[in-house]
């Protein structure tokens, strides 16, 4: 990001917004993937991740808690990477004591 008023930055303050919901499991892995892995995504998968966050937060509980698994391959795929993350030493620093 360039500037603090930059569109690019602008964008970021969104997705951050929108990746906080009204469960505190879904802040627990939505925020730390944006945090820590949004910016290397490839720009579909960015895409993807921007698609996934306008969901209803009882659809992202029960993908992101592997209940069920999203019927669209690009919507499987971020999830899968969500997760994934989640479970990687990179997210340790994000998981409560």
């Amino acid at each position: 990001m360039n500037e603090p008023s930059s569109p690019e930055a602008a964008q970021r303050k969104r997705l951050y917004w929108h990746s906080r919901r009204g469960m505190w499991e879904l802040d627990l892995l939505l925020v730390p993937f944006l945090e820590q892995r949004y910016d290397a995504l490839e720009p579909a998968d960015q895409a993807a991740f921007r698609d996934l966050i306008d969901e209803e937060d009882q659809d992202l509980f029960l993908w992101l808690m592997r209940r069920e698994l999203p019927e669209e391959p690009v919507r499987r795929r971020i999830v899968q990477m969500i997760i994934e993350h989640a479970e990687s030493a990179d997210s340790v620093s994000h998981r409560p004591v």
